[in-house]
């Protein structure tokens, strides 16, 4: 008997005050996929280019080229693989004013398949606070490198709310092959059908100076929108952690 009511005032306050209080459906959309990997984005009509291993010093050249096309990628920046990530604190802030995607690929680059969960929670929590005191978010979003992963790897980021992606097209920059043949990759693999998250370093001169521009192309000729891997899962609120973090002021790794 008491349905009906209770019913009725969860109607009127989404009624009066829509703005402030999601839809069921909304929550449902925004809700993370934690616990498993993806490979794919969610939704047709979209590229999520998604680059590993920087911050470099290539970030801001790739920055430069993605704003100038209209289009946004995600980073997937470790503390420590080229150098420490304060030394790249201007381009890392700059692309994550710009509206880029910023994701951990771990503080180390070190293979979370073979860690226990407190080496892992140390790996992506480093990360975390980086980012809070460099742009003040955490992200909610990872890539592990090597793309290694494991029951347990999987199950401790799931708790940490982490969204785990991996690829379904590898460039093969990391193992030297050209652009020319990472571009025959995507020919190959169509634009139809939901979108590519591309494995893809930013850390090679021909992934940043040609193999980019050609997918800028190629996505217009195609009439694909490139978006961040968030928004190809149609998770575009989710990208970082909800709430306010505290900056410890370190800049040094």
């Amino acid at each position: 008997m008491l349905l009906k009511p209770i019913i009725g005032s969860l109607l009127l306050a989404v009624c009066t005050s829509t703005a402030s209080i999601p839809s069921p459906v909304e929550v449902i959309r925004r809700a993370h996929t934690t616990g498993t990997v993806i490979t794919k984005c969610a939704i047709p009509g979209v590229l999520a280019l998604a680059f590993d291993d920087g911050p470099y010093t290539y970030t801001q050249k790739l920055v430069d080229t993605l704003n100038a096309a209209g289009a946004k990628g995600t980073f997937f920046f470790t503390g420590t693989l080229y150098g420490c990530i304060y030394n790249q604190k201007t381009a890392v802030k700059n692309a994550y004013d710009s509206g880029h995607q910023i994701s951990s690929h771990t503080w180390t680059h070190t293979s979370l398949g073979n860690l226990g969960a407190s080496q892992i929670q140390t790996e992506m929590t480093r990360v975390e606070q980086a980012f809070v005191n460099i742009f003040g978010r955490k992200p909610a979003y990872m890539r592990p490198p090597n793309l290694s992963t494991s029951a347990n790897m999987l199950s401790v980021l799931k708790q940490m709310n982490y969204v785990v992606i991996t690829d379904d097209i590898d460039a093969g920059d990391w193992n030297h092959e050209s652009a020319q043949s990472s571009e025959q990759k995507f020919q190959n693999a169509g634009a139809s059908g939901n979108g590519h998250i591309p494995l893809m370093h930013e850390t090679y001169d021909s992934t940043v100076n040609t193999l980019v521009p050609w997918l800028i192309n190629w996505a217009k000729t195609n009439n694909l929108k490139i978006v961040t891997v968030a928004e190809c899962l149609d998770d575009v609120d989710g990208m970082y952690q909800p709430g306010n973090f505290t900056v410890n002021g370190q800049s040094t790794c």
